[in-house]
């Protein structure tokens, strides 16, 4: 008799929300007191880095993007956060960026990842271009340089106290959530938005979302703005500010999806933009009206 071989793969263990850290504005209340410790502490292409180029931030950044793929959703946007930091306190050559880039996916994912990622991994991602004892080496110099303050406040701390407070359909919330966390990994790509506060990011994301699904049309109290309004005052955050945020975030997921649909017309010149619009873009995003 032939056995059958099972190939299923069982699916990640997660916690349960805890209520207790959920529920309670204290918590909420401490992650806007403290999130402002870890942002840069400058515009780094000012006044300390010569070398790198803000565009050449943006090239490491989408391929840590691309890294992330296989990891959880706070890995990026917190691997981000650690090299801004390092950014803003060390003169880095350029020849070092990715290397630097991968250390921060390497830490990010040892404090996020049930199963962190392997420095042989990272290795190989770029295409061997370091080596596993290189990036060990670099990883004492950045936890050095960081102080070893690694739970750095991210936008993502913040989108279920966000959600739980809207009147949001339930049957809604996951969708929500997708594209809010798709608008935070777009903000952290974008160096314009590192030195905003994370809780202005996660609460420009989730108006975005809400709008760009159209779950507006039925609630005035999700409309325009009177969601604005709403939203601002669950971050205490400033109603002008917050519109300027999310409005800057609208506009860079525009811009992504233009550039995505030139690259995709300028390798596959014989198709059409319908079919390079449903070939090439997440469908996370696709469903966004703007």
């Amino acid at each position: 008799n032939m056995e059958l071989l099972c190939c299923e793969v069982d699916p990640m263990r997660r916690a349960l929300p805890d209520p207790n850290l959920l529920y309670d504005d204290r918590v909420l209340h401490n992650l806007l007191t403290i999130e402002e410790r870890y942002l840069p502490q400058c515009s780094y292409f000012k006044c300390v880095q010569k070398d790198i180029q803000p565009f050449m931030r943006r090239m490491v950044a989408t391929w840590m993007l691309e890294v992330q793929q296989k990891c959880e959703e706070e890995v990026f946007p917190l691997a981000m956060n650690y090299l801004d930091r390092f950014l803003a306190v060390v003169p880095t050559r350029k020849c070092h960026l990715q290397l630097l880039g991968a250390v921060c996916m390497f830490l990010a994912s040892k404090l996020k990842e049930t199963i962190p990622l392997t420095a042989e991994k990272l290795c190989i991602y770029t295409d061997n271009s370091i080596k596993p004892q290189e990036l060990l080496e670099w990883e004492l110099v950045v936890l050095g340089k960081l102080k070893w303050n690694l739970a750095a406040v991210t936008p993502h701390d913040f989108i279920e106290h966000i959600l739980r407070k809207l009147p949001l359909p339930k049957d809604k919330l996951l969708l929500i959530r997708k594209h809010a966390q798709t608008f935070i990994a777009l903000c952290a790509t974008d160096f314009n938005f590192a030195m905003y506060p994370p809780s202005m990011i996660a609460t420009g994301s989730v108006g975005a979302a809400i709008c760009g699904l159209q779950l507006d049309d039925g609630d005035s109290s999700l409309s325009g703005d009177s969601l604005t309004d709403f939203l601002a005052k669950i971050t205490s955050t400033d109603v002008d500010c917050l519109k300027a945020c999310q409005e800057q975030i609208e506009s860079v997921l525009v811009s992504n999806l233009r550039q995505v649909r030139q690259q995709q017309q300028q390798s596959n010149p014989s198709k059409t933009v319908d079919e390079l619009d449903q070939a090439s873009t997440p469908t996370d995003v696709r469903d966004i009206n703007l």
